[in-house]
């Protein structure tokens, strides 16, 4: 009976290729491993270590694990198809029922206009939310993405979308997106941090700052810090009582994060690290800044919740068309092979959408469909989350000072 169970956790893991044995598929291994979490217990099975070993920190289905509910716990967070009702009962989010009506409230979704972010703001706007700013580069996309809304849910909903256009990459232009942000409306509740560069390879923004970095964290934090009144402002309500969420989408490949990252300097972000690798650190730093946002933010203010997400394994632009970048050969075993056991993006927003709407916990790293996870190690190094912001900080008034923090950026994390 061990030996199936095996042969997936392997397969999973991309410790053998018991189908693949050319280059390509090395590369597809390595991929699914850096995509794909695998709780504790897994991780050690499937290196061979004896079962006794197991924590009992991660539980599905009892408060003994088993190799199954690992199986089931690591197939529901990454796969597509029934996976999510492998899930535990306890840890289940249908985003079809289980949304809580959003009426009154007001929504920003960077990276909101395709994929898992426009799956995000749709079922937002299937909930009644007053308003979505959505956030984007490409007024292609935002077009047809509104046509899809007034289309499949009339023209009152897409009325409630706004759109605005802002290179992530620049932290000023960052800043003049908040204050867009801030003119158009009194309260925000929901703040979902989804936009990203994926697995490609190494670039410098014209800035000097590694381009994964600066998109999918430093960016984050330049806009995040500019909100942080109006968040408070939305969450102290008329009664002190309104909840208001932040989300920031990490990935299972923060695993790909080098062991011996210490976001010591810019010099070290700006090392080539290689696609998975620079992504999964960029990855890292989401769960980090989760966490510390947790420890400062939602500490001193209660009705703030931060939490971190992990989509699973999506059929997005990201793994499709992006993933040839690093590789243009090895990525069509990602882009096509893998579609069969990939989420589609209703599939995959679902973790965000239980972190932007529905959570009442605050510093957790979600894996769909509501499965709260450690991470790894350095996902849970708290003096490793201080530095990150420490660097973060310095790296803004060094490279945005006179256009950014002289001209009113508050750089204040909390």
């Amino acid at each position: 009976m061990i030996s199936p169970v095996l042969g997936v956790v392997h397969y999973i893991n991309g410790l053998s290729r018991p189908l693949w044995s050319t280059r390509l598929n090395v590369h597809t291994c390595r991929y699914l491993y850096q995509r794909v979490y695998l709780p504790s217990q897994l991780r050690r099975l499937a290196i061979l270590e004896p079962f006794s070993t197991f924590s009992t920190s991660t539980r599905i289905h009892s408060s003994r694990p088993t190799v199954m509910d690992a199986i089931r716990s690591t197939i529901a967070e990454n796969m597509g198809g029934i996976a999510h009702k492998l899930a535990d009962p306890k840890d289940q989010f249908d985003i079809d029922k289980d949304v809580p009506d959003q009426s009154g409230k007001v929504a920003l979704i960077t990276g909101g206009s395709e994929g898992i972010g426009y799956a995000t703001a749709y079922t937002l706007l299937k909930a009644n939310i007053s308003k979505v700013f959505i956030v984007s580069m490409s007024e292609d996309v935002i077009d047809e993405a509104v046509d899809k809304v007034k289309t499949n849910l009339g023209s009152e909903y897409s009325s409630k979308i706004t759109w605005i256009q802002c290179d992530m990459s620049d932290v000023v232009a960052v800043a003049r997106l908040a204050k867009q942000i801030r003119d158009q409306t009194d309260r925000l509740d929901v703040l979902c941090l989804n936009a990203a560069r994926g697995i490609m390879t190494y670039q410098l923004t014209d800035s000097g700052i590694d381009r994964h970095m600066a998109i999918n964290h430093i960016a984050h934090v330049a806009l995040t810090s500019h909100l942080l009144p109006l968040l408070k402002q939305t969450a102290r309500g008329k009664d002190g009582d309104n909840i208001v969420r932040i989300q920031i989408q990490a990935s299972n490949a923060h695993q790909a994060a080098p062991e011996d990252t210490k976001f010591a300097s810019l010099d070290e972000l700006n090392t080539d690290l290689g696609p998975q690798a620079q992504y999964g650190r960029s990855k890292l730093a989401g769960i980090l800044y989760a966490r510390y946002l947790d420890a400062h933010l939602h500490k001193e203010n209660p009705n703030i919740l931060v939490n971190a997400t992990h989509p699973g394994f999506v059929e997005t632009k990201m793994s499709v068309d992006d993933i040839h970048e690093p590789y243009p050969t090895a990525g069509y075993a990602m882009s096509a092979a893998m579609k069969p056991i990939k989420k589609d993006i209703w599939m995959g927003c679902v973790s965000t959408v239980y972190a932007a709407t529905a959570t009442t916990k605050s510093g957790e790293y979600v894996c769909p469909p509501a499965i709260a996870e450690p991470g790894t190690e350095l996902a849970q190094d708290a003096e490793l989350g201080e530095q990150l912001m420490k660097l973060t900080r310095e790296i803004v008034r060094e490279k945005f000072g006179g256009e950014s923090v002289e001209k009113g950026c508050p750089l204040k994390d909390y």
